[in-house]
């Protein structure tokens, strides 16, 4: 059995470090229901005696296994976001709870989104038709 090379881990746990962040940041907004900016984990980091340059973020962000994240950048990341760091590092980790339930709002409000635009566009469409679209959309959401 061959084992994992290095090189190897060292992508595999920045593309996952990387997919991770970019979850967090496509579900955890500001207060004022914004996505939050370069500019604002930066200075966030900052607060806690931690630099962040843009070109680190860069590199996090796009999951460059050649550059190796400080081990204070990541906890301070998981703070940020609050969750544990152990989360942003491996594949198999549990999504947090608070994560969880912001997928699930935002499934259902995607899937009410779908709705309201079949109901227009398909105002045509037989009643039975449009709840049996409903009901796929619906049942879309256990997968």
């Amino acid at each position: 059995m061959a084992t994992e090379s290095t090189a190897q881990r060292n992508l595999r746990e920045s593309q996952i470090l990387s997919r991770k962040i970019d979850l967090l940041l496509d579900v955890i907004v500001t207060s004022e229901g914004k996505q939050f900016e370069f500019n604002d984990i930066a200075a966030s980091l900052a607060e806690r005696g931690v630099k962040l340059s843009r070109t680190r973020w860069h590199h996090l962000k796009v999951g460059d296994s050649t550059v190796k994240q400080p081990s204070e950048v990541i906890v301070a990341l998981a703070d940020f976001f609050q969750v544990d760091s152990d989360y942003l590092l491996k594949a198999d980790g549990e999504v947090p709870e608070r994560i969880q339930h912001e997928l699930e709002l935002l499934a259902a409000m995607r899937r009410a989104k779908v709705k309201e635009f079949a109901t227009r566009t398909l105002a045509e469409v037989d009643n039975d038709t449009l709840d049996a679209i409903a009901a796929l959309l619906d049942d879309s959401k256990k997968y």
